[in-house]
């Protein structure tokens, strides 16, 4: 055990390490007034003028379009993925509404995926349409974090820059270079890189067998680095070819932390107040080292239904003990617990484990920071979530002192407030309300492995990741159905700009305020008593919303573990 904690923590510090390089990094890129001859000549390419001035509308309506397009663009590449040459294993074209719920995944940056990526896409099909939409996605979400943060540091103003401006630079200057060092690394450690479908090989017993192969190291930087998550092969992450050491696995998670983690750093610097993005730092790692400490306890305990049974479940020199399930060998209960924590905190979605054979409880983590969607979160939008949570944070104890409440030395008043309840109220809709119109169609039944609680429970999961644009499935629930892509696909476009938009919009309106003094009652919100005060608002205000249905799911299937009964 002493040897997991000290891996944990050393992640802990390299992911705070990197917080300050890349910070720094952002920050210059968001602020630096010229343009190289790459960018220049893509404004050119565009017909952009990179010089506009947009107001958060304008911002905003450049961004849903662009999108938009771009999601056109991948659903009609995948609806004629077999008239496309190329495909040495003529792999089938998508159906209507697979590809309207591929499409609408991969642009929203939730990477959910209803097919299984090496049986159904070529190779053309998995750079063209996946890998072109996880870039855009990730690069959005980055982009729309720049026009956000902008906005707040301005005052008399309805200029929160130029999207197209922040979309080039994150692409040109943060993931392509990124990526494109990680996969030299990637493919140093055995992941295949190459235009070839497949290849034929001779097993030990001297039968013959085949691996499909491709661009998976480029694929996996994206992936991770985008806090993206669709897997090359359907085992995800878990694969070998995706994921063939712990060394990878390792890199993976700090992947998927590197940017929700340094934009922290990127809006102190930017609003000229960095202790402000220490203490958004600080909340973010309190809260997910509380759901890090769940899993790993409870996967590490086993199931009390197998120790009652005589089952040793101890963690021993000879063993690694506890719930091992549906995990790798080569990772174990350490390595996996933190990648199952990353990655539904940084909302990637990516996996080396089935989630569905985790505990009870260690199943309610991963439902959990979905549900409050603000545990570092996926790049650009976790610290807008965050940012949503503390403006909410001032309003409340504004409202309990009596005072205007007020933040970054602006006053928050009824309009922002508007917004940012829309943003917050859009989530639980989404996905309690998807869920609950799933759980009342007799159909359900037809696509659950399992019935009773756990079986809610994936219903349940479904939703939340695709709200939350994550991506990760508990498995045992057949999503490739009509119903299920389209209503998941929905819950994906909604979770994106339903949450998304409100907030662009509260940064255009604090732009536009003047600032006000700090006074004798003006709450500091840099300070550890503010982020202790954000983590319980985060904390209450979802525990609240979400706590009936996790009732119905994972508390209940702990319940019946302890008490010794099957669900």
């Amino acid at each position: 055990m002493t040897q997991d904690i000290t891996q944990f923590i050393l992640i802990l510090a390299i992911m705070t390490g990197l917080v300050v390089v890349l910070g720094k990094w952002m920050t210059h890129l968001f602020t630096s007034p010229g343009h190289n001859t790459l960018e220049r000549g893509t404004y050119g390419i565009l017909g952009v003028d990179p010089e506009e001035k947009m107001s958060w509308k304008r911002y905003g309506m450049v961004l849903v379009l662009s999108n938009a397009a771009m999601l056109l663009l991948g659903y009609f590449i995948l609806r004629i993925q077999d008239f496309l040459p190329g495909d040495t294993l003529a792999r089938a074209a998508q159906t209507p509404d697979l590809a309207f719920n591929t499409a609408a995944s991969f642009t929203t940056n939730t990477n959910w995926q209803a097919y299984s990526g090496e049986s159904s896409l070529s190779n053309f099909s998995q750079m063209a349409a996946i890998t072109f939409l996880m870039s855009i996605s990730a690069t959005t979400g980055v982009a729309a974090a720049g026009g956000f943060i902008r906005g707040l540091s301005r005052k008399t103003t309805a200029d929160i820059g130029n999207y197209w401006v922040d979309f080039t630079r994150v692409l040109y200057r943060l993931f392509l270079p990124l990526c494109f060092l990680m996969a030299l690394v990637y493919v140093w450690q055995g992941m295949p890189q190459t235009l070839s479908a497949d290849a034929i090989v001779t097993t030990l017993e001297g039968a013959k067998q085949q691996l499909i192969l491709g661009p998976v190291a480029s694929f996996e930087t994206i992936k991770h680095i985008g806090t993206n998550g669709g897997g090359f092969y359907g085992m995800n992450a878990a694969h070998p070819f995706e994921n063939p050491t712990p060394l990878t696995n390792t890199l993976h998670i700090l992947s998927m932390l590197l940017i929700p983690s340094a934009l922290t750093y990127t809006f102190g610097a930017m609003i000229l107040r960095r202790r402000q993005g220490w203490a958004f730092f600080g909340a973010f790692l309190v809260m997910f080292v509380g759901f890090l400490t769940l899993v790993y306890s409870s996967e590490q305990a086993g199931n009390p239904m197998l120790a009652s049974m005589g089952v040793d479940q101890a963690q021993t020199a000879f063993q690694g003990g506890g719930n091992m399930e549906g995990k790798e060998l080569r990772f174990g209960i350490a390595q996996t617990s933190m990648f199952v924590t990353t990655t539904t905190a940084a909302t990637t979605g990516s996996v080396d484990s089935m989630h569905s054979s985790l505990t009870p409880l260690g199943g309610f983590v991963p439902i959990a920071q979905m549900m409050l969607n603000n545990v570092f979160g996926g790049d650009g939008v976790g610290l807008i979530n965050l940012v949503t949570y503390a403006i909410l944070t001032v309003f409340l104890v504004g409202m309990m002192i009596g005072r205007t409440p007020e933040f970054l030395g602006k006053k928050v008043e009824a309009r922002e407030m508007k917004y940012v309840m829309i943003a917050i109220l859009a989530h639980p809709l989404s996905i309690l309300g998807f869920t609950a119109l799933a759980c009342v169609l007799p159909s359900t039944l037809d696509s659950l492995a399992n019935m009773g609680p756990h079986g809610f429970s994936e219903v349940l999961y479904a939703y939340t990741s695709g709200t939350a644009n994550n991506g990760s499935a508990f498995a045992g629930l057949n999503a490739n159905t009509p119903f299920f892509n389209t209503t998941i696909g929905l819950a994906m476009l909604i979770g994106r700009f339903f949450t998304l938009l409100p907030m662009l919009a509260v940064a255009g309106v604090m732009a536009a305020k003047k600032t006000v003094p700090e006074g004798p009652g003006t709450l500091s919100t840099a300070t550890p008593l503010f982020t202790g005060l954000l983590v319980f608002v985060v904390l209450v205000v979802g525990g609240l919303t979400f706590l009936p249905a996790l009732a119905l799911g994972p508390i209940v299937e702990h319940l019946l573990m302890l008490a010794g009964t099957t669900f």
